[in-house]
């Protein structure tokens, strides 16, 4: 099934991949790792970057660029009919991702009418908090556990993507980037000018960047910086297939991705310039700032900007201000995975119309355990989250299948004015091969979980929030279904084509 319908130009196609990139994982994600480690977690996230994300990037916008399918048709072009599974599984990988990140888009939504809210409020946000200290971790919890208000403004929030994309790619996907991105971006430089400015924030940037060397003897943080770099790039999702098959015929494949990915890490970088130095100038001491920031904070984002803003004057306003930008950062990066599925379901046959109806019904009905429930969000997060790496591993196996330098002379270098070294395209494809295995293998030894492969009464413990038996059932059905319906895959996706 060809594409009836294109970007209108190169900037749609660019601002519809920093609108992939740039999400809740720069402003949520991101500066929660830094403030773990610091400057090592940078430097090598710097670093997966170029080894890892960027290669991956490529081989992804090649095959959407020359495929002209989804996920599933593009991969199993290029590995062949029996590795049609590895498609499969790279699809739902991204959808499982999609139906509980797109709940953070709703934990955005709950905020930002917070922060409205306060104009009306009799008390100021400070008098409340002195009143009692938890105020904003109550109010945390009661968004994220059990909240029929926000599972309705999770749906909400699934609907109005749906709508959107049901416009066509120029009138919805690229109409909306050309404002939500810009309006992103001007936003986050504002907050960073505000937290810089307040006593304290100096120390927080320069926590942000120092770096403690014995960081790197910890498997954890290499871990850590290659699944952000995955999951803020997009590398490994099957996104960028999904984008680029609407590309032009004329696209500079490399020239996109470069500007994408770079344009993605800047986003992260000026995130965490915001929030870091805004828990510096909160805390009493560098030392409770420190302790705090490392604690990995899963909401640390949503409880500190509330505070931060309440000590400013005009705080409220600017309270508005920074939550719309989250909000905002996290729809533009729904859309794609919306549109991720339709683009599938779309190979099959079927009309745009009905397929966004069914979108729609996936992501309210899978999507609902993450919204209800902060122990479905964390544990679909442990698992798919690790699972980029293995979405990352299948690109480049069927790369290698494809064979890696025909590839990139092939797709990646046709009409392309900027060209990378094949020896690093090469050298970076075979170096991930190990390092994704190595680091799997390494995460899922930690045991994480108190028992993380059966229970005390010798139970598979796959009911267990951070248990290894959890990725493991949910990975293994995934890639049995895929295996079982491997051949009905390639008929509907590539050969009938």
């Amino acid at each position: 099934m060809s594409n009836t319908e294109n970007f209108s130009n190169r900037w749609g196609i660019i601002l519809a991949s920093l609108g992939m990139a740039i999400g809740a994982g720069n402003l949520w994600r991101f500066p929660r790792l830094a403030g773990q480690y610091g400057g090592a977690f940078i430097i090598l996230w710097i670093v997966f970057l170029f080894i890892w994300s960027i290669p991956l990037l490529l081989t992804e916008f090649s095959l959407g660029k020359n495929f002209r399918k989804g996920v599933i048709g593009s991969f199993a072009s290029m590995a062949g009919k029996k590795y049609t599974w590895m498609g499969f599984f790279i699809t739902l990988c991204t959808l499982g991702i999609a139906f509980y990140y797109s709940v953070v888009t709703a934990w955005s939504l709950r905020y930002l009418s917070f922060s409205i809210g306060e104009w009306f409020e009799k008390d100021d946000l400070l008098t409340r908090m002195d009143e009692n200290p938890s105020y904003m971790s109550d109010f945390w919890y009661g968004v994220s556990h059990e909240s029929w208000i926000t599972v309705a403004t999770y749906i909400g929030c699934v609907l109005l993507g749906v709508w959107v994309l049901s416009k066509g790619v120029q009138k919805g996907l690229e109409r909306s980037n050309r404002i939500l991105i810009p309006s992103l971006f001007v936003l986050l430089l504002v907050i960073v000018f505000i937290s810089l400015n307040m006593e304290g924030g100096i120390q927080g940037l320069e926590y942000m960047f120092s770096i403690d060397w014995s960081h790197f003897s910890d498997g954890k943080i290499w871990i850590e910086a290659l699944s952000q770099s995955a999951w803020s790039t997009g590398a490994g999702w099957g996104l960028m297939m999904t984008i680029s098959s609407y590309s032009r015929e004329k696209e500079d494949i490399t020239l996109n991705t470069f500007i994408g990915a770079l344009g993605n890490n800047t986003a992260s970088l000026v995130a965490g310039m915001a929030i870091l130095p805004a828990v510096f100038a909160l805390a009493n001491s560098d030392a409770e700032a420190i302790s705090y920031l490392q604690q990995g904070n899963q909401a640390l984002t949503f409880t500190i900007i509330p505070e931060l803003f309440a000590h400013v004057p005009g705080g409220t306003f600017m309270s508005v201000v920074f939550f719309l930008a989250l909000s905002l950062a996290a729809f533009s990066s729904l859309l794609p995975m919306l549109e991720l599925m339709t683009r599938n379901l779309q190979d099959l046959g079927l009309t745009r119309k009905r397929v966004m109806i069914w979108v729609a019904a996936f992501f309210v009905v899978f999507g609902f355990p993450s919204a209800f429930s902060l122990d479905v969000f964390n544990n679909q997060d442990w698992v798919w989250g690790l699972g980029l790496i293995v979405s990352g591993l299948f690109i480049l196996i069927g790369l290698v299948i494809y064979g890696v330098k025909r590839f990139k002379k092939q797709f990646v270098d046709e009409g392309a004015d900027l060209k990378v070294p094949t020896a690093y395209f090469q050298g970076s494809v075979y170096i991930n091969l190990v390092l994704g295995c190595v680091l799997i293998y390494w995460w899922m030894s930690q045991g994480f979980s108190a028992h993380p492969w059966f229970n005390e009464l010798g139970s598979w413990n796959f009911m267990d929030v951070y248990s290894n038996a959890s990725i493991v059932t949910q990975w293994g059905t995934v890639i049995l279904l895929g295996v079982l319906i491997n051949g009905f895959l390639y008929r509907k996706f590539v050969k009938e084509k």
